[in-house]
């Protein structure tokens, strides 16, 4: 039995996706942009499944939206509904089920995190050969990426979406006895002002694993809006 590769992604509706974005985007238009974000996740998620052998799958709020998103979605990937009243749980169930199906190791990752590749999966792929768990830090306190070997009961048994997510879940991890491993830090997209870790890399990197994203971004000429430097 392979691993699995889960993005937990969203349907993507105006007034339920990228709201922070809005203004100076309209809901529209931030739904949009979340669409974008998503397809790159997707098609890169899916690319490093075949890489490492990995089963593909896309875990889809609200569940109601599960057939829409499945006909989106690229080849080989299993959709399935997010079951739980909130993102932790939500988490700790994907990582459940994956393991009751004999799933070995588990990586969850976010749709908002456009410069998170395929490399870096290989990375946390290669730190679950000797630690328990592995996070890839957001700049904001969060993480984009949590790998596990074993599901970890009460990992993530904290507050989700607030600045000490990542502190958290290592405190719960040491509380657990495992061991954790931290990768070099990436970045989600949740504000406008984020657009300035975006630009930066993309100077940086005429390979960044977005193109949708970033040919959204530029439709809409959202750069200006951000700050220049981080």
């Amino acid at each position: 039995m392979s691993g699995w590769l889960v993005v937990f992604g969203k349907a993507p509706r105006p007034g339920r996706v990228k709201t922070r974005f809005s203004p100076p985007l309209t809901p529209e238009q931030a739904a949009t942009l979340y669409a974008s974000l998503l397809a790159d996740t997707l098609e890169e998620s899916a690319r490093a499944a075949r890489e490492h052998a990995l089963e593909a799958v896309l875990a889809v709020d609200p569940p109601q939206a599960v057939s829409e998103l499945a006909r989106q979605t690229p080849a080989g990937f299993r959709v399935v509904a997010q079951r739980g009243p909130d993102l932790g749980r939500r988490m700790a169930r994907a990582v459940r089920e994956a393991a009751a199906g004999g799933a070995r190791p588990i990586l969850l990752r976010g749709s908002d995190s456009p410069a998170l590749d395929a490399a870096t999966i290989a990375q946390a792929l290669g730190e679950l050969e000797r630690a328990d768990v592995v996070l890839c830090p957001d700049r904001d306190g969060g993480y984009n990426l949590v790998g596990l070997n074993d599901p970890a009961p009460g990992l993530f048994d904290h507050p989700m979406s607030t600045a000490t997510v990542l502190e958290d879940t290592l405190a719960n991890a040491a509380r657990l006895g495992l061991h954790a491993s931290v990768l070099p830090a990436g970045f989600d997209l949740d504000t406008v002002e984020d657009l300035a870790w975006l630009a930066g890399e993309r100077r940086e990197n005429a390979a960044l694993p977005c193109p949708r994203t970033l040919a959204c971004l530029d439709a809409l000429d959202l750069w200006r809006s951000a700050p220049h430097s981080r």
